[in-house]
């Protein structure tokens, strides 16, 4: 199906002429977008993942474990896309350390971590911004302090033509509106945003990232915001009642199809064939939230055992445990702040936890160790990992003892070799 969505705008750029696509306002022109056959079907399953997703939160006695880890999970892979080379345990060893000093990747990574947490608690406030423009430029001004692209005007609309792909706008493969055409396709998509629509919110939701993407509104970071929107449309249209599901894992494993999409809606108004991929992206990763967070709740549930029968157990090291699915990595020093107690009690706690086989030292060395939750890390950093690096700890070795009743059961036992 041909639909026309947009129309080229032709002017000069560094002595060439270039023709920038200038998209038509949402709602979709006619024809009409019919959820139908397929689309039905995708939709469902896609509708049934969030279900499934927001059954599974309600049923943790902690959901703030998952919304941590979820949600730095999405910051590092949302900026692996554009590039940086920081993983998940770059950034959690950051947070657990008191070391100031932080490479750029990582820092782009806490920004977009520090981005997502100021959108969420102006939509949760009373007094908060609303879903608007204002909010993602407010946003924006968050994910590019002080990193690669600080200086491209962070809060503000571009007041001059950008492009992708290629070394100029001559040979680009995609070139988004001129730069005076971008305000009112701003407000035009804010105004959508509050409109009735007859279309199910979840395929609004899809297409609204097309139309940002398609804008681009800033010099630098559009492709984060334009992914972080759609968790905060799923959670603000209540899709979704936590923010447990990103989409930027299921972009970077299909990250060809996904800008082929996106090309296709602008070239051919293919915006079913967008909606069929957003669609399955939506139901798949809902899926695996789903199965990641019943992995790591049987996970601490499992490994909560090991601790209450370890004969070095004491409350510190029980209340240190509570706390590592939101500090899955620890020193010793982090866990005086978490236990508020002294380096010795902290110390003993530490030790507890790596003798009932939970912690694992990551570092090899004597002195600023550093203790990772290994078997939750491994689970939760699926996806984050980079071409050649290691895996987080030595796989651990397995062996069998006696519980003392006759009973057989599994230990892991640490590994003293550095990863």
């Amino acid at each position: 199906m041909n639909r026309v969505s947009g129309s080229y705008e032709g002017s000069i750029v560094g002595g060439e002429a270039v023709q920038a696509f200038v998209p038509h306002s949402l709602p979709v022109a006619a024809p009409p977008i019919r959820i139908e056959a397929t689309l039905a079907q995708r939709l469902n399953a896609a509708e049934e993942a969030l279900r499934r997703l927001d059954l599974a939160a309600g049923m943790v006695p902690s959901v703030d474990w998952f919304i941590y880890g979820f949600v730095r999970k999405e910051a590092v892979v949302s900026s692996q896309i554009e590039g940086t080379q920081a993983t998940l345990v770059d950034l959690m060893q950051f947070e657990s350390s008191d070391d100031a000093n932080l490479t750029p990747d990582v820092e782009e990574v806490c920004n977009y971590v520090d981005a997502l947490r100021y959108a969420r608690d102006q939509l949760g406030s009373t007094k908060g911004l609303p879903l608007s423009v204002r909010l993602l430029n407010e946003t924006h001004k968050r994910l590019m302090k002080g990193v690669r692209g600080a200086h491209k005007s962070p809060r503000q609309v571009r007041r001059t033509q950008n492009w992708i792909g290629g070394s100029r706008p001559g040979n680009a493969v995609f070139v988004p509106p001129p730069p005076q055409r971008v305000g009112a396709l701003l407000a035009a998509l804010e105004k959508y945003l509050h409109a009735d629509d007859s279309l199910p919110p979840l395929v609004r939701a899809g297409l609204i990232h097309v139309q940002f993407e398609t804008i681009h509104p800033y010099l630098d970071g559009n492709g984060r915001i334009g992914r972080l929107l759609i968790a905060l449309l799923l959670e603000h249209w209540q899709l979704i009642h936590q923010p447990l599901l990103y989409l930027s894992l299921f972009f970077k494993r299909h990250q060809a199809e996904y800008y082929r999409r996106l090309g296709a809606v602008r070239t051919d108004g293919d915006w079913e064939g967008w909606l069929d991929f957003f669609l399955d992206g939506v139901a798949t990763i809902g899926e695996e939230a789903v199965t990641t967070a019943r992995e790591l709740f049987a996970t601490v549930t499992s490994d909560r055992v090991h601790v209450l029968e370890a004969a070095a157990s004491s409350v510190a090291s029980l209340r240190l445990f509570e706390a590592l699915p939101k500090h899955p990595i620890v020193t010793v020093a982090s866990a005086m702040k978490i236990l508020e107690a002294s380096k010795p009690t902290a110390g003993r706690a530490v030790d507890a936890l790596v003798g009932a086989g939970v912690l694992q030292e990551m570092t090899g060395r004597q002195r600023s160790r550093s203790f990772a939750y290994g078997a939750y890390m491994e689970r939760l950093r699926v996806g984050t990992e980079l071409d050649g690096v290691r895996a987080l700890v030595p796989a651990a070795k397995v062996a069998t003892r006696s519980d003392g009743a006759g009973r057989r059961k599994t230990v892991r036992k640490r590994s003293k070799s550095p990863p």
